[in-house]
């Protein structure tokens, strides 16, 4: 088939590319020049493992290629995959501003029978929306229209396309849903679940989807701090609920609240989309509130740790992307805990793996450093924020050598107490009580 992406950020570049990979000849059209002619040269503009062999691979079969030009690529289209930025608007309100401009662009250049799908995160009945709107700009043009929600996890995009827990599409039609089938067919061929629905059903399984884990990460966070309280070890707890089938064990991570660019923005709009319903979500609203406050009860934790105050220390942090395996700082707790941290009068000195060149542009006047025992040289405490699998293989008698004071929070749990205070030191993680060495 010939598909056109519209959109190259995180998602229309991965999907574009994993098309191809599937046999589709793809075309990406984004408006940004600069960014196709880094494509063009192979340079990838984010780091999403395993996405960089795929794009070379494909430009190089000739089944993938990047234009700023709606008109070199919408016309020949079978589907016309459409993958802008839908940002939160100062309501919590999805910005569709993108979505729609690119619609209109569109709309004037789609050949009959093409089929037109929303892969955006959208509220319920924008993509009826998209049909009407492409109606309205050509009444005579038959077209299909479909949605087609995206569950790709950064730091694990690629192998989430190839090998889906779901594929979800709603159709409009009998058509659309052929040419979806021939979208996703080797996937399908393979096993893949798919489910097939009607529009407003696709749209908001996607929402429900993300608010459901963000959910779980508040709860788990909350159990947590009753842990600390009780005595009790949140991953066992965790691991315990972990066991029912009814609960699973994914998302039951306590830690520093969630981010990124889905789960806060996907919150937020399906709260709003609840009050224009008039079917409010006490539950979500109550999730984001805890998610609100749980960046600076972080920072309070490390001012705790530190013996009250940190006026003048200098704090080391390691990890400023909200998840490992990706360079994204959008909505990243690690980004509000060290602003915090810095309101407080920490002087910061940071170390990340792939996020600091977008941390510098974030974060004015903190230091950066070249590895994690740079960061941490001289510190009075160190902060972990991000849970790199590098940040896990640190040698503790090292670390406690390099800190001016042997003081640790560890705010992904990736440690065991007991190691720590082996090497005299200090360790403060999340929803387990404080291991301190009996000698210091």
């Amino acid at each position: 088939m010939n598909i056109t992406m519209i959109g190259t950020g995180y998602v229309g570049l991965t999907t574009g590319a994993c098309l191809a990979e599937l046999g589709h000849h793809v075309t990406c059209v984004d408006l940004d020049p600069e960014k196709m002619e880094r494509l063009d040269a192979g340079d990838i503009p984010i780091f999403e493992p395993g996405l960089e062999e795929l794009v070379t691979r494909n430009t190089g079969a000739g089944r993938l290629s990047f234009t700023t030009d709606y008109a070199a690529a919408v016309p020949e289209a079978d589907a016309v995959f459409l993958a802008v930025g839908t940002p939160s608007s100062p309501t919590g309100k999805a910005d569709l501003s993108q979505v729609m401009a690119a619609v209109d662009t569109l709309a004037k250049l789609l050949e009959p029978e093409a089929t037109v799908v929303v892969k955006s995160t959208v509220p319920v009945g924008t993509t009826a929306e998209v049909a009407a709107r492409i109606a309205d700009a050509r009444p005579d043009l038959q077209f299909e229209i479909a949605s087609n929600p995206e569950f790709l996890r950064q730091g694990a995009a690629v192998d989430d396309f190839m090998h889906p827990d779901r594929l979800v599409v709603g159709a409009s039609s009998e058509a659309a849903e052929r040419t979806m089938r021939r979208v996703y067919q080797p996937l399908l061929i393979e096993g893949a679940p798919g489910i097939f629905t009607n529009v407003e059903t696709a749209e908001l399984i996607k929402y429900a989807s993300n608010a459901f884990l963000a959910t779980k990460l508040s709860f788990i966070n909350e159990i947590a701090d009753l842990c600390e309280l009780a005595g009790a070890r949140v991953e066992d707890v965790a691991e315990g609920m972990g066991l029912d089938i009814r609960i699973g064990p994914r998302f039951l991570s306590a830690g520093p609240g969630y981010g990124g660019s889905c789960l806060p923005k996907d919150t937020q709009a399906l709260l709003h989309t609840s009050q224009v319903f008039g079917a409010p979500s006490r539950i979500v609203a109550a999730a984001v509130d805890v998610n609100a406050s749980r960046r600076r009860r972080m920072a309070d934790k490390v001012a705790t740790a530190a013996g009250g105050s940190l006026a003048g220390e200098t704090v080391a942090v390691l990890g400023l992307t909200y998840k490992a395996n990706t360079d994204d700082l959008r909505e990243s707790p690690a980004v509000e805990i060290v602003r915090s941290l810095v309101g407080l009068g920490a002087k910061i000195r940071a170390y990340d793996p792939e996020g600091m060149a977008n941390a510098q542009r974030l974060l004015a006047g903190i230091e950066f450093a070249g590895d994690p025992y740079e960061a941490m040289d001289g510190a009075a405490v160190l902060v972990i924020l991000t849970e790199w699998p590098e940040f896990a293989t640190l040698e503790p008698a090292r670390v406690s050598a390099t800190l001016a004071r042997p003081v640790v929070v560890d705010t992904r749990n990736l440690y065991d107490p007991d190691d720590m205070t082996a090497a005299g030191l200090e360790y403060h993680s999340v929803g387990r009580p404080v291991a301190r060495p009996t000698q210091v």
